[in-house]
């Protein structure tokens, strides 16, 4: 099984929804998604991330379900001296990766930018359990790091959802720290990250990340990769 992570593509987060530069965007992915056929279609109740599906869905001919838990991780803000206001998954990097001991996929949490933040870790155990409930229904059952077959298949999943979001997906699924996950990727606006179900054996899968916040398709429509979510960006984008 393949599972396409989609940011959606460049919000208008005032209006609850996507830029004129994002419709285009929009619709460049969808050319794309049309090509790569598609056998289910989620989506974030958020505006931006609906407005982004609706052209790949349209396109396709084909029905989607919203996920209430693959919203974006909003409302944890903090004020850093000499940065600003920032989400958690926005933190700079020189603030985690400084860490002793380094951070792990068990206590990354611990770094006093997000240790007792009960509101945060509550809205990761949130995205776990919708993870793996998910692949659960498409036929892998998670068991520590690895997931049990048991419908083993060749669909198309796609999930059309948001940065820090998809980045924090990610790191559960890869087994590595999400801090890391935060402070050293960064997924651009409508880009498509892949995660195949790698079955070695009949029993046991496990996600690979194949592709990470891919553009190719805005590359080809002769669009920008706008540098949405970067806060440090020097070209505003």
């Amino acid at each position: 099984m393949l599972l396409y992570i989609i940011r959606h593509a460049d919000p208008d987060y005032d209006n609850g929804t996507i830029t004129p530069d994002g419709h285009l965007e929009a619709e460049a992915l969808a050319a794309l998604l049309e090509k790569q056929g598609l056998d289910n279609i989620y989506s974030s109740p958020l505006g931006r991330a609906v407005h982004t599906m609706e052209y790949t869905a349209k396109r396709l001919n084909k029905p989607y379900e919203l996920l209430d838990w693959t919203q974006e991780i909003t409302g944890m803000y903090q004020d850093i001296e000499g940065i600003g206001t920032v989400a958690p998954f926005n933190v700079p990097g020189e603030f985690i990766l400084n860490d002793e001991p380094f951070p792990t996929h068990d206590n990354w949490s611990q770094n006093h930018f997000f240790r007792n933040n009960e509101q945060l870790m509550a809205k990761i155990a949130q995205i776990r359990q919708g993870s793996d409930d998910l692949l659960e229904t498409h036929g892998y059952k998670r068991e520590g790091g690895r997931y049990k077959c048991l419908r083993p298949n060749k669909h198309k999943v796609a999930v059309f959802c948001h940065g820090g979001l998809g980045l924090t997906w990610l790191a559960h699924l890869l087994q590595i720290p999400i801090s890391i996950a935060w402070s050293s990727f960064w997924l651009a606006p409508s880009s498509v990250t892949v995660v195949l179900m790698d079955q070695r054996t009949e029993k046991w899968a496990v996600p690979r990340c194949i592709e990470l916040g891919a553009t190719s398709h805005l590359h080809k429509a002769d669009l920008p990769v706008k540098l949405r979510g970067i806060p440090a960006d020097l070209f505003h984008g």
